[in-house]
């Protein structure tokens, strides 16, 4: 049989951006995503879509349970992965481009992904089609195939679990984005105590290297540790590191980049008026996809 590709008219199309949007938040790598709604596509290629009640029920169910197949088989993996374990991130240098629109639009933050990372598949699908996707539970538990009480009950549990893990703070995107030009100024510096003003008392930054760059294995803790170690990086690069505003999963982060290679991709967490958490993916490979480094 001779597939052919989707057009902008197929279902496949216009669902595209909610379907890599379940598969992300599923599996936190856009390859691993990306991969999902391939075989997905191959499958929807070969159905009749006359023949289905909802062409998006039919595509949702299969993502979502293709995405916990995968989810199941990284199991290990992760297990065994060095040190923390953080998404890739998903980077737009412009904020009003129709990727960061489309596949961006939601809960997609880091800090809400690493959290997501505690809850087991079934219980992370059931949870983010309802809370995230705002399904009903019927159609959740058509999707899952398991019955309605079963999915409140995940739903529950996952969202106790994620209220317990997570700081949340609601701050205007303007706020954030204010907030870290003070921090970029003050890291590309050097300046200790501008940089130790930014950080509330029990900031922590949880870092992610993946056993290929040094990261740290337990979450550095507390201001003047963390202004520390943005300190030694200015001391001992100096003019080599460049800082560059951009939105990660959605939200202002930074893009740290060396000799103009990128470094590392860190997001944050603030209250409005300091900084609560910082999560700095440096694993390369997680990197690969970031754009090049443009002039200010």
């Amino acid at each position: 049989m001779t597939l052919s590709a989707p057009t902008p008219a197929d279902p496949f199309t216009t669902l595209r951006p909610r379907l890599f949007g379940i598969a992300y938040r599923m599996l936190g790598v856009r390859a691993d995503a990306e991969d999902v709604l391939q075989d997905a596509w191959l499958r929807w290629s070969r159905q009749d879509p006359t023949a289905l009640q909802s062409a998006e029920a039919w595509l949702v169910t299969v993502v979502t349970r293709l995405s916990i197949d995968r989810l199941r088989a990284l199991k290990a993996e992760r297990e065994a992965y060095v040190g923390w374990w953080l998404p890739e991130p998903l980077v737009e240098l412009d904020a009003h481009t129709p990727e960061s629109a489309a596949e961006l639009a939601g809960e997609l933050s880091v800090a809400f992904m690493y959290v997501l990372e505690r809850l087991g598949p079934e219980e992370r699908a059931a949870f983010l089609l309802r809370q995230v996707f705002d399904y009903d539970y019927p159609e959740i538990a058509a999707q899952l195939g398991k019955t309605e009480a079963s999915c409140r009950q995940m739903v529950h549990r996952a969202s106790e679990r994620v209220q317990q893990a997570r700081t949340r703070f609601e701050v205007p995107q303007a706020v954030h984005h204010q907030l870290l030009q003070r921090f970029m100024k003050a890291a590309q510096s050097g300046d200790r105590h501008a940089i130790q003003a930014l950080l509330s008392e029990d900031a922590q930054l949880i870092g992610d290297g993946g056993g290929i760059v040094p990261s740290f294995p337990k979450p550095l803790v507390g201001p003047f540790r963390i202004t520390n170690l943005y300190w030694a990086v200015f001391r001992r690069l100096g003019a080599q590191v460049v800082y560059r505003m951009a939105l990660i999963n959605g939200e202002p982060g930074l893009l740290r980049y060396v000799d103009g290679r990128i470094e590392s991709a860190q997001a944050f967490v603030t209250d409005g008026e300091r900084i609560v958490a910082i999560y700095a993916v440096r694993n390369p490979d997680k990197l690969a996809g970031i754009p090049a480094m443009l002039p200010l």
